[in-house]
């Protein structure tokens, strides 16, 4: 699956992070697991993007480098089956959807 930047602005790091491989669902997984950690800064927003590889494919990639400038939208980088992405937003950032909603990242 791709793994797509959810806001426009440039790449700031990129922190690969060697790791386990629990099951990406356990709470545990995005403090222990394999995962790469982007920092995106936006207009005044940063935002950070962790894949985190999972059990099954224990695999993230990322194909951008610090100082790239993103699109909200654009295909950085894929997760293979069983692993997830985490997107971390400000304290002050509003979220527009609610359970139950349809998204879609393109």
């Amino acid at each position: 699956m791709s793994t797509a930047s959810p806001i426009a602005g440039e790449l700031r790091s990129l922190d690969y992070r060697r790791g386990k491989f629990k099951a990406a669902f356990d709470d545990e997984a995005s403090r222990v697991n394999e995962q790469n950690i982007l920092t995106i800064g936006g207009e005044g927003t940063p935002v950070v993007v962790r894949q985190i590889a999972g059990l099954i494919a224990r695999r993230v990639v990322c194909w951008k480098k610090p100082g790239d400038r993103l699109e909200r939208g654009e295909l950085i980088g894929l997760i293979r089956f069983g692993s997830r992405v985490d997107v971390t937003v400000p304290e002050h950032a509003r979220i527009r959807v609610k359970v139950g909603d349809k998204v879609s990242g393109r």
